[in-house]
């Protein structure tokens, strides 16, 4: 199995995962171009892709599914909430749309794949959980860590977590109060410190590779946020990484070094 991340933050996120000759992607979160030019790098045609998982209708995970879908024909897969929101922002998407049931475990070519609530503030955002060749789930956009969260998460091999600020630079930085506050409440966003405690959790659970995604470019920065998960990881042997806002970063699930392009 093979996890390649294209883009992960406020500014668009979007990541491919593949085994063998399923080849699904995470998002669509950036352009079309970015993306094909990400594939082009994992050595991926978009006529390859399996389908395309959304995990909410914010614009920094679907914003690319428009041209997408003008020039490719792909599945795209969602949580019956989220697909109609997606209806109304992009009328001609309803050929493509498959309707997912939230814990309920479907198949994608050799995957298996089973959506999980991530409490943000949306009707409905999920993470996914896959397994395959390997074990693989991502979670980002929640404001806290849930049991529902947890259970998806926990056992995976390779996690995609969200450690999105700090809350000194959140609490003193320069953003209004209403939008502090909003990514500071149970629907907002992870901070590194709850993060921080997840990953501990995840490492004695029996993941062993983290990586960290979806940091606030304003809020935070990859040190802060690796250091405060690298100390809560201290004695245990869970591989501890940052995802890109933008590049390339590529696991082989099993691997010890990531793959930077």
């Amino acid at each position: 199995m093979r996890i390649c991340i294209f883009a992960s933050g406020s500014g668009g996120n979007s990541l491919l995962l593949s085994d063998g000759s399923t080849h699904v992607l995470v998002d669509a979160g950036i352009s079309m171009r970015r993306i094909e030019a990400s594939l082009r790098e994992a050595g991926i045609a978009m006529s390859d892709i399996t389908g395309v998982l959304i995990t909410h209708e914010h614009s920094d995970h679907i914003s690319g599914l428009k041209m997408l879908l003008k020039y490719h024909q792909v599945p795209v897969y969602a949580p019956h909430t989220v697909a109609n929101h997606m209806r109304g922002m992009l009328p001609d998407i309803d050929g493509s749309l498959n309707i997912i049931e939230v814990g309920s475990v479907f198949e994608l070519g050799s995957l298996r794949v089973r959506a999980f609530h991530t409490p943000h503030d949306t009707d409905e955002s999920v993470g996914y959980r896959f397994s395959g060749t390997g074990s693989f789930a991502i979670a980002t956009d929640m404001g806290h860590v849930t049991d529902e969260v947890l259970d998806g998460l926990t056992g995976a091999e390779t996690v995609l977590i969200e450690s999105n600020h700090d809350i000194d630079m959140l609490s003193y930085g320069p953003y209004p109060v209403y939008l502090k506050r909003r990514i500071l409440s149970d629907r907002g966003h992870l901070s590194n410190k709850d993060c921080a405690v997840l990953a501990r959790h995840l490492a004695e659970n029996g993941t062993t590779r983290i990586i960290l995604g979806h940091l606030s470019k304003e809020n935070n920065t990859p040190e802060t946020a690796l250091s405060e998960s690298r100390a809560a990881l201290d004695g245990t042997r869970a591989e501890l990484y940052c995802a890109p806002s933008s590049g390339f970063m590529s696991f082989e699930i099993g691997e010890t070094q990531p793959c930077c392009l």
